[in-house]
Formats: structure tokens, sequence, C-alpha cells
């Protein structure tokens, strides 16, 4: 059975990105290949670890099933109220796929629309909440002599799950520039990435603050704040900047001023650079964690800036 499955919601993209916890680690590399090549809605997709996501457009688009080519996909993605509705089609074992999201956590019910197996072709409905993805960069809450910022920010994420306000998606290392003169020690920042319950997204907000005040142990302590899907652009190139050299406290309030980013003074406004600069690379962690010298390269080749 899958662990959990989530779809958040971002409707001024009319888009979704459904975040899907497999039994089968390796295995899913097969149903990434053939959701990417076979359903149009799909924008992208991609594994990490026993997760797959899936970027698709809300709508309906007919699948041209065949056997090894094209043998599964999403043909259906929906948004109704407080629910999201997603429909999966596949030949043969690839139609009892869906079987097992049910009881997965987060998953309303699965209903059977044809049933698969064998040389059939199977198609069923998952049902979920739907949710919405906010990221948080935060940065300096330690000092010299102890605290360690990834640490304590984990340790949020968790805190975050627990109170039930969501889901704790992802913990991204950004690595800033390293002659930063006022750098602890490796000039990090911290990105997390959570599926909210719409009811929750500004409690969450207030929650990760509250923590950050009793927690932190620096006086220049700062987050961010952004809700969206992806980063856009404008985040991405200050981040990749951030990176390559020292950056203004200005020029992060302008990136945030025109991305609605919520900006939050906790101790001070020196962490509002790198807490800025970490949600830019929040989604792209084939960059994040490495010195701008080893990212120039794969910038170039996978233009994903």
């Amino acid at each position: 059975m899958y662990k959990r499955v989530v779809a958040m919601v971002d409707q001024n993209l009319d888009m979704v990105e459904i975040v899907e916890e497999h039994p089968c680690p390796n295995g899913s590399e097969w149903i990434i290949y053939q959701y990417k090549k076979t359903s149009p809605l799909i924008l992208s997709a991609w594994r990490e670890g026993n997760k797959h996501h899936f970027v698709t457009k809300i709508g309906k688009r007919e699948l041209n099933l065949i056997p090894s080519y094209a043998a599964a996909g999403i043909e259906e993605v929906s948004v109704k109220e407080d629910k999201v509705f997603i429909t999966y089609s596949g030949l043969a074992g690839a139609g009892v796929g869906a079987m097992l999201r049910k009881g997965a956590e987060n998953v309303i019910d699965v209903e059977i629309l044809e049933e698969g197996g064998g040389s059939r072709l199977g198609r069923s409905r998952v049902i979920t909440p739907r949710m919405e993805k906010i990221i948080i960069g935060i940065d300096d809450t330690d000092t010299k002599e102890k605290g360690a910022t990834w640490v304590l920010a984990h340790e949020i994420g968790l805190e975050v799950e627990k109170e039930g306000y969501g889901y704790y998606l992802d913990h991204t290392i950004v690595q800033l520039y390293p002659g930063n003169p006022d750098k602890t020690q490796n000039c990090v920042s911290i990105a997390l990435s959570f599926a909210i319950k719409p009811e929750y997204k500004y409690k969450i907000e207030r929650f990760v603050k509250k923590l950050l005040e009793e927690k932190t142990l620096s006086d220049n302590t700062a987050m961010a704040v952004y809700y969206g899907l992806f980063p856009s652009k404008s985040m991405r190139l200050f981040s990749l900047k951030a990176k390559k050299e020292m950056v203004s406290l200005e020029e992060a309030k302008r990136v945030a001023l025109i991305n609605n980013i919520s900006l939050h003074k906790i101790t001070g406004e020196k962490g509002i650079i790198g807490a800025v600069a970490a949600l830019g690379l929040a989604e792209y962690h084939c960059i994040a964690p490495k010195l701008y010298e080893d990212v120039e390269k794969i910038i170039r080749e996978k233009r994903i800036i």
C-alpha cells in the first residue's frame, strides 16, 4: 500500500502537484517513466527516494494506451470545493496500482471505474483533500559557539506535522556565498516545504515564527514565507546570485515584494537575505547544496533557470 498521497492546488496557475509515497522506491521509476510519456496533463515528473511527484494541469485528456510503450497514466485531475479527484488509467498490472492507494494516509476514497488486472484496462479515481503548498526559508539561528540552523529547521518541520497543520514534505539545504564575512561557518540557509490544509494557511506562519522566537540562539534570525507550487524566475536568479557573491538586504526585500513573500524579522534583519535566498532553490535539489562554480554547467545543460 502507498504510505501517503497529497495533492496541492495552485488555482491561479490551474495546476496541481501530486506527491505519492510509493511502497517500492525503485519500482516507482517505471511509474514516473510511463506516466510522463503517456499523460498530456503531466507537465513534469520526478522521484525522490520513495516519493514521486507529478505536476499536472487541471483538466481531462484521453490516453492512447499501448502495452509497454504507453501503459499507464493520469487521465483527469479535477478540483471540486475542498477535494481533488485524480483518475488513473493503465493496462494489465498498471491498472491495479490505484487500489494500492486505498487506505493510504490522506486518501479519502478510491473509486473503481473499470477493474483491471491480467490483460484488461483498469481505471480508478483517487479522492484526496485539497491542500496548498507553503515554503518557509530560515536563516541565521546559530552562533559560532553553538547551534545548527538545519537541525533546528528540521525540528520545526516535525513540529508542524505533529500539530496537524499539514505534511512536512521537504528540507532543503541551500549553499550560499562562502566568502560572506558574517557567516557562522558553512554559510547555508534552509527551506522547508509543507502541504497544508487551507484553513491553517496563516496559522502555520505564526506557529513557525513562535518556535523560532523560542529556540533561536542568534540575534539575526529571520524567516521568509512563500505560498505557491514553485519559486518564480526572479526568486531563482536571486538565489543563484546569493551563491555567487554578496547580496544586499535591499535586494532581498525587493525580491520579496514582487513575489508576495512574507518577511519576518525574528531577532534581526540580517537573516532575511539567506531566508529569501533559500526559497528560490527549494525545489531545485540538484543545485541547492552546491557551490556556484559547480552549478553553472548544470544550469546550462538542463536549462532550469
